[in-house]
């Protein structure tokens, strides 16, 4: 084949490191976020955390003189040319990004290389004091652990050495629920070494589990539910009931799942009334002992956005809390300035400031497009601030898009792991966005709306005569929304409710 020319005209997006560090940003969640902002202060000298109380992010126009701001853009410059403009530092002034700049950082985040994986927050956060009447951050003390509540328990028991060593070893192997998760004979294999010391740990381990099982909280210890709905029953007031509910705990317990009311009182041998009775006491047990000393902090979400009412309307508020304090260390600023003719090092140095100073303005960049968004979604879901999710509307991200000038990727990438504060609670942004559903008027109905008003419908049913599938779709039929059942069943599986078998009362 005989080799030619050809001359070729395409279009492509470059990003350059400060675009690719803003789009990351963007992506991230609170705690990545600040994961990043921690690794940045460890690796640059001149960022450094704002101690004062004064805005997250002071604008350094704001804290120079007008000969220190001219020396600090003669040291931008200076950076440019000592590093010959490449990718790794770019010489950029400290000023707003142009209109062209910032259609290229936020139309730019189509490209699938900057998809990262994304975070529940944990971290914690204080209260709001712009709005006395509701506060997002309010949570509880957390208290001991189910670990340390059983250790202080067992320093008032009377036990011996070795027997004390074997509760311990079970306490430690509890799980979050108290249960104990590993077989004895596994425990026993893992900490002895002969097959007679083993036989022996055993032996000393069933021992130490029967006195684990009898501390508070009751049915800590289990192997099982049965074992430890069984383990609480044990302790009410002896009666035929009692005996029934340790029974069906025991054998039937699918059955008691199923409200087979039938084939529980053919295997027991009791009667309705007596049924009833052990179903009411077995109602009355913890499935999870460990429950009450969960850890709180690790379920905390802690919101990005706050909304709070401003006359008839609703504004939105960034929520201080998340938004990383930082500022330029001022000695070392100052002293890149006064090396300006310098070479070499000073170059350097001049390009890890310009790194800093990038790296704050693309997380100032971060925060305003999330507030942005997010005041965009209030305005389209006034009437969910006002009346609830069953007035939510149908939206989707391409409407946000085109009204503030965003690509659906970029909306896609703010609403993913960003929490907004309302009155109803805390709320992924994305839980704003829902498909529509046809209505008779020949409107829409928001599918967040037509959840809510299945889970209204569960809610009132006759327990003893709990709505199908199908009549939830006729329901919802006759109030003008046409929702088939399949949709329904869906929908309530979404919301977590159970079939109408599962819900009949026995």
């Amino acid at each position: 084949m005989k080799p030619s020319l050809q001359v070729r005209l395409s279009q492509h997006l470059a990003l350059t490191p400060q675009l690719q560090q803003s789009i990351r940003l963007l992506q991230l969640s609170t705690l990545e976020l600040h994961q990043e902002v921690e690794q940045m202060l460890e690796a640059n000298p001149f960022l450094e955390v704002e101690e004062d109380s004064g805005p997250a992010f002071e604008p350094m126009t704001e804290r120079l003189s007008a000969s220190e701001q001219a020396g600090e853009r003669e040291t931008e410059r200076a950076s440019e040319v000592d590093s010959g403009g490449s990718d790794d530092t770019p010489g950029v002034d400290n000023v707003e990004l142009g209109a062209t700049e910032r259609d290229d950082w936020e139309n730019g985040t189509e490209r699938d290389d900057f998809d990262g994986i994304r975070e529940q927050p944990s971290s914690s956060s204080s209260s709001n004091n712009d709005n006395d009447d509701f506060d997002p951050h309010e949570r509880n003390n957390v208290g001991e652990s189910l670990q340390d509540h059983l250790h202080r328990q067992l320093l008032g028991m009377r036990l011996s050495g070795e027997d004390t060593a074997a509760v311990k070893v079970l306490i430690e192997s509890l799980n979050d629920d108290g249960y104990l998760d590993d077989p004895l004979e596994d425990i026993a294999a893992s900490l002895a070494e002969g097959e007679e010391e083993r036989e022996e740990l055993l032996e000393r381990l069933r021992c130490a589990l029967k006195w684990l099982q009898n501390m508070e909280p009751l049915g800590v210890g289990a192997r099982d539910l049965s074992e430890c709905l069984s383990l609480q029953l044990r302790a009410t007031p002896r009666c035929e009931a009692q005996m029934i509910a340790i029974m069906i705990c025991k054998q039937h317990l699918e059955l008691l799942a199923r409200r087979d009311l039938k084939k529980l009182m053919a295997a027991t041998g009791a009667d309705e009334d007596l049924i009833k009775e052990a179903q009411a006491l077995i109602v009355t047990c913890e499935p999870k002992p460990g429950r009450q000393f969960a850890r709180a902090e690790a379920n905390i979400i802690v919101p990005d956005v706050i909304v709070q009412k401003a006359g008839r309307n609703w504004k939105v508020v960034l929520n201080p809390e998340v938004m990383p304090k930082l500022r330029i260390n001022d000695l070392y600023a100052q002293a890149i300035r006064g090396n300006r003719g310098a070479g070499g090092a000073n170059g350097a140095l001049s390009s890890r400031l310009q790194e800093a100073r990038w790296f704050m303005k693309n997380i100032q960049q971060r925060f305003d497009t999330i507030q942005r968004v997010s005041q965009a979604i209030v305005e389209r879901q006034k009437s969910f601030f006002t009346h609830g999710e069953i007035a939510m509307k149908p939206l989707v991200l391409r409407e946000i898009a085109d009204e503030l000038g965003l690509h659906e990727s970029t909306i896609s990438r703010v609403t993913t792991a960003k929490y907004m504060a309302t009155m109803f609670g805390t709320f992924e942004l994305k839980y704003f966005f829902g498909s529509s559903l046809n209505t008779e008027a020949g409107g829409n109905a928001s599918s967040t709306a037509v959840r809510a008003l299945i889970k209204q419908l569960v809610a009132a049913e006759d327990t003893a005569k709990p709505l199908s599938d199908s009549q939830l779709s006729k329901m919802l039929e006759e109030q003008g929304i046409q929702v088939a059942r399949r949709t329904v069943a869906k929908y309530r599986e979404a919301l977590r409710i159970a079939p109408a078998n599962l819900r009949k009362a026995m």
